[in-house]
């Protein structure tokens, strides 16, 4: 008995340390803070792209990846470049410092992105544990930074370094001029499942929250039941949601947002319940949800914890998906060269092209290193595919079969 009640104080000592280090958290962004330093300076972007009603959507991207993933995240910046987005690249706190002055290096090498000024290192990193809250803290904090640093864009992208686009920018902008720039894509059901007692009701700390180091979750042996005054979803972590709902969850005009932060901390995969569950609980929200992804990925069956890695075999199933990205790649692998010489007509350590890029195309001339204007789109074949998954997506929310159910 003597031991068990010690375990509980040691356990409430890590519950509390967690609680306050969230706490500090979530004061940081509901009050905007941009606490990062970045590697790149800001170019004159905001007086040299139009945007807004009237001109083609523009996207954040938020990129993240490890230590030893700088190149993989250099090369997925290249494959999903574009003047009118922001991006924001993140190594977690168990990178070198060395790699991400290495990454800023290589970004400062590419002639269109020092005159946009458009992508930024963090300098600062946070720490990334898969299991923990942490993944999530990162994420909201990354949507803060891109809240503060840029008024324009429309939809907010999640990519890792595992990751590679299946269409050109010029295509995935065009398909979404089209679309209302108030949804959300975010694949999601309250069918929870065998997640409910694996990983719902289980209550873990991460200690990544208040450790300069990283190391695994602890776990308690008891579990919380599933509350009853908010209903909760679950879903893909990967999500392509609009300013308007990150604006929601991060300035925290709303207690909803906090309040599943706040529930969400002692989750096992809160990545894949926090945005869900938000989105899916406030009234003015859950009527946005087009329930997809957009992602292309493979699983066991049944499913283990990540889809399994593509490679060659699967390329013809993955260009004819019609689905905006690919998941999980091993680095440089093979298939990759594949969807850059046949899809994104992108050469060696160079800019995806697009209607932007007014250079001549040879082997030894970059077309990008010259442009024209950045509003024109040129689309190319992959862009018919993904219209149609737009399009039947679209169809199912009329009917709203679809929505937070």
């Amino acid at each position: 008995m003597k031991g068990m009640g010690a375990e509980r104080k040691w356990l409430l000592a890590l519950f509390f340390a967690a609680f306050v280090s969230l706490l500090l958290f979530i004061s940081s962004i509901s009050g905007f803070s941009a606490s990062y330093y970045s590697y790149n300076s800001h170019g004159p972007f905001s007086s040299t792209v139009r945007r807004g009603p009237g001109y083609p959507p523009a996207f954040a991207y938020f990129i993240s990846g490890g230590g030893g993933d700088g190149e993989s995240i250099f090369r997925l910046l290249l494959a999903v470049y574009h003047p009118r987005n922001r991006y924001l690249l993140h190594i977690g706190a168990e990178g070198k410092d060395e790699e991400r002055k290495k990454l800023a290096g290589l970004v400062m090498s590419v002639a269109v992105i020092r005159a946009f000024g458009n992508v930024d290192v963090v300098g600062k990193p946070d720490a990334m544990t898969f299991m923990g809250s942490t993944n999530i803290a990162s994420v909201l904090h990354g949507a803060a930074i891109l809240l503060k640093v840029d008024g324009g864009w429309d939809w907010f992208i999640t990519l890792s370094a595992l990751d590679y686009p299946l269409l050109t920018q010029d295509d995935l902008s065009h398909v979404f001029s089209s679309v209302q720039r108030d949804l959300n894509f975010i694949d999601h059901t309250s069918d929870l499942g065998w997640k409910e007692g694996q990983r719902i009701q289980p209550i873990v700390v991460d200690p990544g929250l208040y450790l300069a180091r990283r190391a695994q979750i602890f776990r308690a042996t008891e579990k919380r039941p599933t509350p009853d005054a908010f209903k909760v979803f679950t879903g893909s972590q990967w999500v392509f949601l609009n300013r308007r709902f990150l604006e929601f969850c991060v300035l925290g005009w709303d207690n909803l947002p906090r309040t599943l932060l706040m529930y969400s901390n002692n989750a096992i995969l809160p990545q894949e319940v926090y945005f869900h569950s938000v989105i899916c609980n406030a009234p003015e929200f859950k009527n946005t949800t087009v329930n997809s992804d957009l992602r292309y990925m493979i699983w066991d069956n049944p499913p283990k914890m990540d889809p399994l890695f593509l490679n060659t075999s699967n390329y013809i199933q993955m260009v004819q998906s019609g689905a905006a990205f690919a998941r999980q790649f091993y680095k440089d692998d093979p298939v990759l060269d594949m969807v850059d010489e046949k899809i994104l007509k992108r050469g060696h350590n160079r800019a995806a092209p697009g209607a932007w890029c007014t250079g001549r195309r040879s082997w030894w001339m970059d077309p990008c290193s010259q442009w024209g204007d950045v509003t024109v789109l040129k689309p190319g074949p992959q862009a018919k595919k993904f219209r149609e998954t737009i399009t039947s997506l679209l169809d199912d929310l009329n009917t709203q079969s679809n929505q937070c159910k």
